[in-house]
């Protein structure tokens, strides 16, 4: 085997799925783990959709789609963002991809070359500075702190713009920190860089996941936008590997042509039983686990004080929590290393989202069961006394 490609020495590691892996090998050995690590909702697709799944495998409609999705899916897509998240946007400019991971792909592979460098807040979710090496581009991950609902702004984009500079890469509401970027702090960044002539790809997974007051698409604000969504997180279908980008429509053409050969489509029988997810009453289903997330974190976030866990910004959206704990520990690694054995409580330690809060943050999903996430927070009382 000849040499790998040097590409592969700067792929970042992603400590979420080695902790899933120890915390996995435990539960194999008998330990009761609970596992608040994986970004993976304990809810699955509603029953309507897998009726839906099993009924298009019977009728055959296994075969390729359009590259861009199943017509009738983009369709339902774009009535879905115009109507939950105030935009106006046509079919024609969603392209159905294999998983959120897809879009970003397609994304970076369109607007990025080598050499290129692509601002991302530190902290954010490791395996996006993956994609951006993976087209020959630099990911720069800028600090951003608390004062900044630790998302990148305006300030920080005029601050570390350099001539190298393509564009931004962010993410709201954010993984790892559940914050969304406020209205006016995300009209002033748009703004920042459309006058450095850069381009915006805009993660908006967990748009759907709000807990206070009703989003809007970064799509209101600036029409040229590239958006990454996903029916993993709202829509509960992590493995059935499905998302969507929106492109503005100068680029249409491009991703499809590209999304062509790359991949040729999306899962076929997973893009017919999507379009069961838009459904009346299966929207009521999605609702009621909002708010059943909602009501997990609404009761972490004053536990997580009490034991001392400071959470700098409480989270808007997401299933996360990105807890302080300096006051426990320095060593974000060795804690969450000895929170697992000893506690049987899974969670990532900063490390995995950018240096800038790494030894003193930990993220915490909120995922599974409220009785689960109860004795979670008996464990940790337990521990940290």
């Amino acid at each position: 085997m000849s040499s790998l490609a040097t590409r592969t020495e700067h792929i970042m590691p992603f400590y979420a799925v080695e902790m899933f892996k120890q915390a996995s090998a435990l539960s194999a050995q008998g330990h009761d783990i609970i596992s608040l690590g994986i970004g993976e909702p304990d809810f699955t697709a509603p029953a309507a959709v897998t009726e839906t799944l099993q009924r298009a495998a019977g009728a055959g409609l296994s075969g390729y789609s359009e590259p861009a999705g199943v017509p009738l899916l983009r369709e339902a897509i774009a009535r879905y963002y115009n109507q939950s998240f105030g935009t106006d946007i046509d079919a024609s400019r969603i392209i159905v991809t294999s998983g959120a991971s897809g879009a970003l792909m397609l994304a970076a592979m369109s607007l990025i070359n080598p050499g290129d460098e692509v601002l991302m807040p530190d902290p954010s979710y490791p395996a996006n500075q993956n994609f951006i090496l993976a087209a020959g581009g630099v990911p720069r991950l800028i600090p951003c702190d608390q004062t900044q609902r630790f998302q990148l702004d305006a300030q920080a984009v005029t601050e570390h713009w350099t001539s190298r500079t393509r564009g931004v890469l962010i993410a709201s509401p954010s993984n790892p920190t559940g914050t969304s970027v406020d209205t006016d702090a995300l009209h002033a960044l748009i703004q920042a860089v459309r006058e450095r002539g850069g381009f915006i790809i805009m993660d908006e997974i967990y748009l759907g996941l709000y807990y206070d007051s009703q989003p809007t698409s970064a799509l209101v604000l600036d029409d040229d936008i590239l958006i990454i969504n996903s029916f993993s997180k709202y829509f509960h279908m992590t493995g059935w590997r499905l998302g969507w980008m929106i492109a503005p429509p100068s680029i249409v053409p491009v991703i499809e042509k590209l999304a062509a050969s790359l991949a040729i489509c999306a899962p076929t029988l997973a893009q017919h039983a999507a379009l069961t997810c838009f459904e009346p009453d299966v929207m009521q289903i999605y609702e009621k686990r909002r708010l059943s997330f909602k009501q997990r974190r609404d009761y972490l976030l004053p536990e997580f004080e009490r034991l001392g866990l400071h959470v700098p910004v409480a989270p808007d959206g997401a299933f996360y929590i990105y807890a302080d704990i300096s006051a426990h520990s320095q060593d974000s690694i060795d804690f969450a290393q000895r929170l697992l054995v000893h506690a049987g409580v899974a969670a990532v330690p900063g490390i995995d989202f950018g240096p800038a809060h790494a030894q003193r943050m930990l993220r915490f999903s909120y995922a599974t069961g409220l009785d689960r996430l109860q004795e979670a927070i008996q464990r940790l009382d337990t521990f940290l006394a």
